[in-house]
């Protein structure tokens, strides 16, 4: 009698599989990328089916000992982008897959969430039954009496409104009066107001061209990639709308990707108004029951969109033929925990494996994705004008050591942001205040002895935050009472210097007492709905000026605001990073588009002590090909990205020199192997050299053979015989060195 074989990915690291025999019971639901429980050593454990293959080369195979999932999870397609993401991100087969699930669908630790509801049994003569209940049993009078208005009712409800019990509920089911049946109840995230609907808008001749671009190659068969460069305000939202419509009429399935949660409550109303209950969303805010119920509806079948930030990439479609990523220039696409991988890059991976086509929208493009454009790997479509005719804001910019000399210190507004402010609120429009730095002031000295509080677990300075009378490290967490008194020589001449967005909201409200001025950072955002109760109050006016760090940097539409000020425009210029150039480009150009999206146009005051930097002149004049030609020569120089692709390798220990030590023996192996065309630097600290007790050194290669490197790096990791106390981490295309 032939035996029916499963490949089997047990839940442990172990980068291999293990076959098995299914039982002959289980044959109809052990499926491929279905969850099953398997006896392994001396215990079970979870797995998922990634093959049934005809044959095992094994001899006594161990059986499969229950199906766990009700379906299977994980699509094929799926599985196949997991074995892609194991071999480019370094890491193996199992961690790969599971950044594919939630961990709440992983876990199956929670189920769908049912309840007994109780109809009224069709086809029974109410009349006569209800006279002769309120002479014989009164109670059960109440609860017909109580259905025939609502025809059914949750049975919890039922209870508590007319104060029956289960005993007479069993009784009226016992005389056919009613049934009980039990329900899935969902979990939604969305909101009980009532949706207003949405008619596709009449789209520009450049947003028409654009769509037709998109709609050539969904009809083509997909696997194209589409980047949209239009600037902020030109309907990239609407032709993404219009371009999903298309593949639902193909019986064909979006994801929407959005780099930001604080973007998801706005991007959700636009398209729960097109689509309405076609769209499932999902995020990590929300909750374990939330992401469980609206990845089900998913795997289902019974939604074709889905809307979220990064993880919404991995929705388990099975005919997806749409993938937008909007905002994609943005770092937050980047997982900063394995699988390290970035859901830009991914996303072109699975539209390629899918024959999905993939759009990626922005107003300020990554230099990755408009390189791929120019070498004719990705196809270029361009909007250069707002909508409905509405002009670019006007951005000036501020000299800030004038104003400093002008005044004998530093500032936090200039004059001329001031007056503009004054203006705009006098007209009752509103104004968006930048800082991309939360916090109050970034260091604690002491006047007389010179003492810097210090994170005792980080090499770096305590944040000083005033609202909580508080120091804490951004890196750990630490959290210290901020001291009255210098803690090494007890003199009262403690300065807090550096500039934060909490001292720049204590700033606002000194200088406009009358408004109405509210804070958007991670220290405010600390509910579930933050973020919506915050931009829905925006929106209807209940806020003057909103301040935040970049959370309120790109794609927010509020009509009222015609005054953006960017506080200290330097703050990203001068980080020591290679893109840092091009993310302050990005932010300068994506902050002043949320200025002049009404009927009046916007006003953009850039505050910074390097006026003449090129890549402020460049953002002044929203140009982004000219920032990008005066940039990419010295990046081809250098072999620096997009020519070239980063592997950053990580060493941290207790121990400082078990770390470099461990560091030096590593890079001895690799260069032995080192693949042709690839270069690797010497062992160097981390440029913060200590977190959360651990010391870091690093180790960065970069070059185009990097799925040949990545392959390397993890044979000798997985042969590594450095200190246990010693933990290496590999991160493919890194976006931080810290």
């Amino acid at each position: 009698m032939k035996q029916h074989i499963a490949r089997v990915m047990v839940n442990l690291s172990l980068d291999r599989t293990f076959d098995y025999v299914v039982p002959n019971d289980l044959v109809k639901d052990a499926t491929i990328g279905s969850m099953v429980r398997v006896p392994f050593g001396n215990s079970s454990r979870n797995g998922f089916i990634v093959g049934l293959p005809n044959f095992s080369k094994f001899d006594k195979l161990k059986a499969i000992q229950a199906v766990v999932s009700e379906r299977a999870l994980l699509p094929g397609p799926l599985l196949k982008l997991g074995e892609w993401m194991a071999d480019y991100y370094c890491c193996s087969h199992e961690q790969a897959v599971h950044g594919l699930l939630p961990a709440v669908v992983r876990d199956q630790k929670i189920g769908k969430k049912k309840r007994k509801k109780v109809y009224l049994v069709d086809d029974i003569d109410l009349a006569d039954i209800l006279i002769a209940l309120e002479t014989r049993a009164p109670r059960q009078a109440v609860v017909v009496k109580f259905l025939v208005q609502r025809r059914s009712s949750a049975l919890s409800r039922l209870l508590k409104t007319t104060g029956a019990d289960h005993s007479v509920i069993k009784s009226m089911v016992k005389k056919g009066i009613v049934r009980v049946e039990e329900e899935v109840q969902e979990r939604s995230p969305f909101s009980t107001e009532k949706i207003v609907r949405t008619q596709p808008l009449d789209l520009t001749s450049e947003q028409q061209a654009v769509f037709e671009q998109i709609t050539k190659c969904i009809d083509a068969g997909g696997g194209e990639v589409v980047l949209i460069s239009g600037v902020t305000g030109s309907g990239k939202t609407e032709v993404y709308l219009q371009a999903i419509a298309k593949c639902l009429d193909r019986g064909q399935e979006a994801i929407v990707l959005v780099p930001e949660i604080a973007l998801t409550p706005q991007t959700i109303e636009r398209f729960r108004g097109r689509f309405g209950d076609e769209i499932s969303v999902l995020h990590s805010h929300l909750s374990a029951g939330e992401r469980f119920d609206e990845w089900n509806k998913i795997n289902e079948g019974r939604v074709k969109i889905a809307v979220g930030a990064r993880s919404a990439l991995f929705a388990p479609f099975q005919q997806l033929g749409l993938i937008v990523v909007d905002e994609e220039h943005e770092t937050s696409y980047k997982q900063d925990s394995v699988p390290r991988y970035h859901a830009r890059d991914v996303a072109v991976v699975r539209g390629k494996f899918e024959n999905a086509v993939v759009v990626l929208g922005t107003a300020t493009p990554s230099f990755e994705s408009y390189y791929n454009t120019r070498v004719g790997k990705y196809v270029l479509a361009r909007l250069t004008k707002r909508v409905d005719e509405q002009k670019m804001p006007r951005m000036e910019v501020v000299d800030m050591c004038n104003e400093a000399m002008a005044s004998g210190r530093p500032q936090i507004l200039s004059k001329r942001l001031i007056s503009l402010t004054r203006n705009i609120l006098e007209a009752g429009e509103q104004a968006m205040f930048f800082l991309n730095r939360r916090g109050y002031a970034t260091q604690m000295q002491c006047t007389k002895c010179g003492y810097v509080a210090e994170c005792e677990e980080c090499s770096v300075n305590y944040t000083y935050h005033r609202k909580a009378e508080q120091l804490i490290c951004h890196i750990c967490g630490s959290v210290r009472r901020a001291p009255d008194k210098c803690p090494e020589c007890k003199d009262a001449g403690i300065r807090y210097s550096g500039l934060g967005t909490e001292k720049v909201e204590a700033a606002v409200r000194k200088t406009f007492r009358n408004a109405r001025v509210h804070r958007m950072d991670s220290d405010t955002m600390t509910r579930k709905e933050s973020y919506k109760e915050v931009l829905t109050a925006f929106r209807v006016g209940e806020i003057d000026i909103l301040i935040g760090t970049q959370m309120i940097a790109k794609g927010l539409h509020f009509p009222n605001v015609t005054l953006v000020g960017i506080i200290f425009a330097d703050l990203t210029l001068n980080m020591p990073d290679f893109r840092a150039g091009e993310r302050t480009f990005q932010l300068l150009v994506q902050v002043a588009g949320r200025a002049g999206r009404g009927d009046v146009q916007g006003r953009v005051v850039v505050q910074t002590y390097t006026p003449h930097h090129t890549v402020l002149t460049s953002a002044l004049n929203h140009d982004f090909e000219a920032y990008y030609e005066s940039e990419i020569s010295s990046r081809m120089q250098l072999e620096l990205p997009p020519y070239s692709h980063m592997l950053l390798i990580q060493f941290k220990g207790p121990e400082e020199a078990e770390a470099s030590g461990a560091a030096d023996l590593f890079r001895t192996d690799v260069a032995s192997r080192l693949p042709e065309g690839m270069k690797m630097t010497p062992v160097r600290p981390s440029p913060i050299l200590k977190k959360r007790g651990l010391f870091h050194y690093q180790i960065l290669c970069y070059g185009k053979r990097i799925v040949s490197l990545s392959r390397i790096i993890k044979e000798i990791k997985s042969k590594s015989k450095l200190p246990k106390s010693v933990v290496i981490s590999v991160d493919v295309d890194p976006y931080s060195m810290i």
